[in-house]
């Protein structure tokens, strides 16, 4: 009898696995760029680097690199849009050298435009973030209650808080629509209120205008008092020369006698009449 040779174990060949996700620095340059101008090529709104880290797979400091370069490469080529940071994240926009002609597409036919109190009171909310309607009114010295209603409605400001204070009154403050509009990243990007006040020597001239001098008040009503009487006294000339000639002809009339009065008058119906009634002497 032979002995039995025990069972050889076949070898076992490595199973294959399933494709590993692609880790967060797997992309390759060229692959990164392309998602991410996908992405952003569809987005209404700008997309912050977490969110589309998240979506492209890659760290956010990789997909800001990228943002950063791509944005280069536009500018150095001279295209017509750019890819800007503003409200806190990425997007697409017209190169601002290209505006007057994006002016005239958005533009055309419309008029809807925010009034200077509009746009007065979301200045004031936009520096003095978060604000209460009621402080609002305050400031510009008018009720604000249509102007809040109306910026809500188009989305520049929005109610962020409630005031811990009594009747815990709504607080106010700007969207990221807001952000867009001005093109700017944060509120820290607003420009300083310092650069739109007036220096001192205008502040002082504006003052001097509208300060009231008794002196200089005294000086003008002495002025315009011996102005008045000039005007009088050149009247009562006028009267005096007029009253003059007015009593030459009344004295001239009393010096003529009664005669020659009654003559005249008969003269003048006589020559009225066409022809002087014939007298007694001469029939």
């Amino acid at each position: 009898m032979t002995d039995l040779q025990p069972p050889t174990t076949a070898a076992t060949s490595p199973q294959p696995t399933e494709p590993a996700e692609a880790s967060s620095g797997s992309m390759l340059p060229a692959e990164l760029t392309a998602a991410i101008e996908a992405v952003l090529m569809v987005a209404e709104r700008p997309i912050e680097p977490r969110l589309l880290a998240q979506l492209v797979e890659a760290s956010v400091e990789a997909v800001e690199a990228t943002c950063a370069e791509l944005d280069q490469t536009y500018r150095e080529q001279g295209r017509g849009f750019v890819l800007a940071r503003v409200a806190g994240g990425y997007r697409y926009q017209s190169h601002p050298e290209q505006a007057a002609y994006v002016e005239r597409f958005v533009l055309e036919g419309q008029s809807s435009r925010l009034s200077a109190a509009a746009l007065e009171t979301m200045a004031i909310v936009a520096y003095k973030q978060p604000i209460s309607r009621a402080q609002v009114a305050s400031i510009r010295g008018v009720s604000v209650d249509a102007v809040m209603r109306t910026l809500t409605q188009r989305g520049y400001i929005a109610e962020v808080s409630r005031d811990s204070g009594p009747g815990q009154a709504v607080m106010y403050g700007t969207t990221a629509l807001f952000l867009e509009r001005l093109n700017i990243d944060s509120i820290v990007d607003l420009p300083e209120l310092g650069d739109f006040v007036p220096s001192p020597d205008v502040v002082e001239a504006l003052e001097h205008g509208l300060r009231f001098d008794p002196a200089e008040h005294d000086v003008a009503v002495a002025t315009n008092d011996e102005s008045e009487a000039t005007d009088r006294k050149e009247a009562i000339d006028d009267v005096d020369v007029n009253g003059d000639v007015v009593q030459e002809q009344s004295d001239g009339l009393r010096e003529r006698s009664a005669d020659e009065v009654v003559i005249d008058l008969r003269d003048s119906v006589t020559g009225y009449r066409g022809s002087a009634p014939a007298s007694d002497d001469e029939e």
